[in-house]
């Protein structure tokens, strides 16, 4: 049970919002709800997916930032051009640590910044011509290259460049893949919708192909979608499905390749483990290609077995024994790192606002630790990942839509988390007050968490974190006012 009672947690968010003027409180109070494991549909106690208020500070990403950033910049033998001014592509290279194995610069490109550069110029008269040029010395430059994406700013919108058309021509002449993405940042709510429109391309630009292309299949091939590799997660999971006598013929977009993607309708399986960011793919397939698909979790032992036998449910009898079988070679690490560190983190508050998945996957890791989850909020969230979400959460935790610094710094006063899982933007601020925190958007330069590898390592964090000597040298607000 949460350390707040319902009508504790009612006040506390009442006593948040009193600082808000009427028409932003009657806004805002949608967003932030108790919660309570008996509704079935979330959008009966909170809003999601709707725009941010002006001037209430969000951390929310563009629709550039879902496409280039979460979705296609992963894929490590593509090219990927930030058309327009060099700030975004900038900005969003090499931050996500989305783990590949190849060579920088020769048949690898995820951590190198492409971009058209514009100038006063080419707002004026159009970037067209620039693009088309730069594809072309691009291709002379790194000739190993396997494609190459447009993922359009905000300019390109504004301005009216035809990307399509100047992709299809270099296409032509390259005689490679050259695939525009109108990924434009203004567009929609956050980057939530940058994802939906870096699928709709796979699909319209990408999976087509696999009809040209020889695929010799066999019974067990499944696709891994929605995994980043952040840190290495990828290949602590794939390890898991191949023990267990699965063959990952396609693993995208961390540490994926565009023949990954290609491939993939000829799976058995789609496994997605970012549900958010790769569910509109997976529809589309099964709706196409008749291949089903389920979202998985593998971050703690508990919820890695359940999804290793829930896996195992569509195939036969020779891969379910492979999931137990799986499952008994790792429970002895795994009852010696719970044995190790539980007791060290037994009836430990941890407080998250995460994007993605996060905010409820890692609910299960926390839970296999002793620990308790009491707050939990998605940056860019819909209400089906609430719906998922109202179950892993206990009665009367707090749960929070696209929370404004105000909001969560005040939440955090009130319920005293002994640790925060949230993003860089707010880590410092946290720390600052004398908070434990992890960066959960990237690990905290850790990691893998998922698996049970990534496990031994997540609970050794936590670990680290929380019963860190420093947290004693320093003083939250609250216990200084308490001192006072």
């Amino acid at each position: 049970m949460s350390a707040l009672t319902k009508v504790e947690t009612q006040a506390l968010i009442a006593e948040v919002l009193e600082v808000y003027p009427e028409k932003a409180k009657k806004d805002r109070e949608k967003h932030l709800a108790v919660n309570d494991q008996s509704i079935e549909q979330s959008k009966k106690c909170i809003t999601s997916n709707r725009k941010s208020l002006p001037g209430v500070m969000t951390v929310r990403g563009c629709a550039y930032a879902g496409s280039k950033g979460v979705v296609w910049g992963p894929i490590k033998d593509m090219i990927h051009i930030s058309h327009g001014p060099v700030g975004c592509g900038q900005y969003s290279r090499a931050g996500r640590r989305n783990y590949y194995v190849g060579t920088t610069g020769i048949n690898t490109f995820g951590t190198m910044n492409f971009t058209t550069d514009f100038q006063e110029k080419d707002i004026v008269f159009g970037g067209d011509k620039k693009l088309a040029k730069v594809l072309g010395e691009i291709n002379q430059l790194f000739p190993l290259n396997k494609g190459i994406s447009v993922q359009s700013e905000c300019p390109i919108g504004l301005i009216g460049d035809d990307i399509e058309a100047v992709s299809k021509k270099a296409a032509k002449e390259l005689d490679k893949p050259i695939v525009p993405v109108r990924c434009e940042g203004f567009r929609g709510v956050s980057q939530s919708l940058g994802h939906h429109i870096a699928n709709d391309a796979i699909r319209d630009w990408v999976l087509p192909r696999r009809d040209t292309l020889q695929f010799e299949s066999t019974p067990y091939d499944v696709a891994v979608i929605g995994d980043y590799n952040i840190g290495g997660d990828a290949w602590s999971s794939r390890i898991l499905l191949e023990e267990m006598g699965l063959r990952v013929i396609a693993q995208w977009s961390g540490d994926g390749t565009i023949a990954e993607m290609e491939m993939t309708p000829n799976a058995k399986l789609n496994l997605i483990h970012c549900y958010r960011s790769m569910n509109y793919i997976a529809r589309h397939m099964e709706e196409k290609y008749s291949i089903p698909w389920m979202e998985y979790n593998f971050f703690g032992p508990t919820k890695v077995a359940e999804s290793l036998r829930a896996i195992a449910e569509h195939f036969d009898d020779t891969i379910k024994a492979g999931a137990e079988r799986v499952i008994a070679k790792y429970q002895a690490m795994m009852d010696e790192i719970i044995a190790k560190y539980k007791p060290r983190l037994q009836g430990k508050k941890v407080m998250l606002y995460v994007g993605g998945l996060r905010p409820r996957h890692i609910i299960g890791a926390y839970e296999d630790l002793g620990m308790e989850v009491v707050g939990t909020g998605y940056e860019f969230g819909h209400n089906d990942d609430y719906d998922r979400t109202i179950k892993d959460m206990g009665n009367s935790t707090l749960i929070y839509d696209d929370v404004t610094g105000f909001e969560f710094e005040e939440f955090v006063k009130r319920i005293k988390p002994d640790l925060i899982g949230s993003g860089i933007k707010e880590k410092y601020i946290f720390q600052k007050m004398g908070v434990p925190f992890r960066q959960m958007h990237s690990w905290d330069y850790s990691g893998p968490y998922h698996g049970y590898d990534g496990f031994a390592i997540f609970a050794r964090d936590m670990d680290m974190t929380i019963n860190n000597p420093c947290w004693g040298k320093m003083k939250a607000p609250w216990l200084k006012e308490a001192a006072v």
